[in-house]
């Protein structure tokens, strides 16, 4: 997502010199590149000429703070103008009207942008705020749409109220709001068929629909992919039947950018959900600001966060941490790590969110969640003994070579591995060590980049020899005791 806007702002930015303040001068070329970095991402031309305007305007003349670069001040800039662009708050889903009336979500859309999937999307998302909702089935039209809406249904277990094909779509979503009123629903929200802007026909019915229910929210479901077409179609379909939103689509693809920084500029409505993936937990609360962060290169912490409380178990993550505090961390902990970053989406999506990881590639991502499925298979080919007591297969070749077996890789691979590992579990010590003592990490502990950049390489911190593990300016033994100074 952003990957080639992120990287070409982020070049842009990079190209001012040590001035003492922003002028229209040193500015000139990295707006220029900024332009064309935009236009590049499918972000229209009347909102790239608005865009750079304001933030020529905001530069000229501005004093650069001491400690701070003349590059770092102009991001601040850009970053304050991309929140702006994209709506400055985030738009939450309107309230019910009042007097035991549920709210609302009429979502429209194009044929085949994943409007359907995302009513289930939203549907998840909803009950898990403690909402009670309710679906209805009014696409008609497309073969087996109401059999996908109660599919999804029953994973979500969300009802799913449906008449069959037979009536009219403004009826199905009337009866289906009565519906939920009986069954005491906090939310309504209701699937309508695909359509073109220019099908009078079926934008006609799409109005009526929304007279009978009076939705609290009119929701435009778009493909990312369609770049600022994205805008034009929530324009259009805004002149047709009022909408409250957008809800942007496969944001995870090779999305250049455009949707989402046209949609709010060009047609005036809020995006107000993305969907990040194809499972149901995927759709996030548009944010403006952590968006801005992700194009320039910040990460997007508060949303790991999020993602973290809801993906990870808290017994879980308890039991995990008195594992580390008590020095008994192992190769099911370390497995068990690695499926909770699983959970969460993934290495490639944990990683763009972390602060300056943007320039990671896909390919590397690719490296490396390859490299921690080779590792799956050689714990998974350990014994239970093997893995709770590490230092058994550091110390043994014979351990290391059925291990090798057992999962179709080499010996070199099951070294690397113990190397990653031991890596890991000395900080572990060390972190326990400095909350005992109330110190600082040692200066010679490899740093996360450091085994981060090993993993990506695919060759491990550095080579492992039986019973004992190469550090700078120390020797330890799998265990992570015995430490001696090392010899030149």
């Amino acid at each position: 997502m952003f990957d080639n806007l992120s990287r070409n702002l982020t070049k842009a930015l990079e190209k001012l010199g040590p001035d003492a303040k922003l002028t229209p001068e040193n500015i000139k070329e990295p707006m220029r590149d900024i332009r064309r970095a935009l236009l590049e991402a499918d972000v229209s031309l009347p909102v790239v000429r608005g865009f750079i305007k304001r933030v020529e305007e905001k530069a000229a003349g501005v004093q650069v703070i001491k400690g701070v670069t003349p590059g770092q001040q102009l991001v601040k800039l850009v970053f304050d103008e991309l929140k702006e662009l994209m709506g400055a708050d985030a738009a939450t889903l309107n309230p019910p009207r009042g007097d035991g009336e549920p709210a609302v979500v009429l979502m429209a859309g194009l044929q085949g942008v994943g409007k359907t999937t995302a009513c289930g999307k939203l549907a998840l998302f909803l009950q898990k705020q403690g909402k009670k909702v309710v679906m209805v089935a009014t696409d008609v039209y497309r073969p087996a749409a109401i059999d996908q809406l109660k599919k999804l249904g029953k994973q979500t277990d969300t009802p799913v109220f449906d008449l069959g094909t037979d009536a009219s779509p403004p009826e199905i979503a009337r009866q289906g709001v009565e519906e939920a009123k009986r069954l005491g629903a906090d939310v309504v929200i209701i699937d309508t068929a695909g359509r073109l802007q220019v099908d009078e026909r079926l934008m006609a019915e799409l109005r009526e629909t929304s007279e009978v229910t009076r939705p609290t929210d009119t929701l435009l479901v778009v493909d990312a992919m369609t770049g600022q077409e994205a805008a034009n179609l929530v324009r259009s379909f805004n002149d047709q039947v009022e909408l409250t939103g957008a809800v942007l689509t496969k944001l995870d693809g090779d999305s250049r950018g455009g949707a989402a920084l046209s949609v709010r500029a060009t047609s005036g409505r809020p995006i107000k959900f993305t969907g990040v993936g194809e499972k149901m937990e995927a759709l996030e609360v548009f944010y403006p600001d952590r968006m801005a962060q992700r194009i320039l290169g910040m990460g997007d912490v508060l949303t790991l966060v999020e993602k973290a409380q809801e993906s990870i178990n808290e017994e879980e993550a308890e039991y995990q941490m008195k594992r580390l505090l008590s020095n008994k961390f192992d190769f099911t902990d370390f497995l068990a790590q690695y499926k909770q970053v699983t959970n969460l989406g993934g290495m490639g999506s944990v990683m763009k969110m972390l602060p300056g990881m943007s320039g990671i590639t896909d390919k590397q991502l690719q490296a490396a969640e390859k490299q921690f499925k080779m590792y799956e298979a050689m714990i998974n080919s350990m014994t239970p003994a093997e893995r709770s007591q590490p230092e058994l297969l550091a110390k043994s070749p014979t351990r290391r070579r059925r291990v090798a077996r057992g999962s179709g890789r080499s010996e070199k691979d099951v070294a690397d591995l113990i190397g990653v590992f031991t890596q890991l579990r000395i900080r572990m010590q060390s972190i326990t060590k400095m909350m005992a003592a109330g110190g600082q990490l040692p200066s010679d502990m490899m740093t996360d980049d450091e085994i981060l950049s090993a993993t990506l390489s695919g060759s491990g911190p550095r080579p492992v020899t039986p019973g004992k593990v190469r550090r700078k300016k120390r020797v330890v033994n799998a265990s992570g005791k015995g430490f001696a100074k090392q010899s030149k």
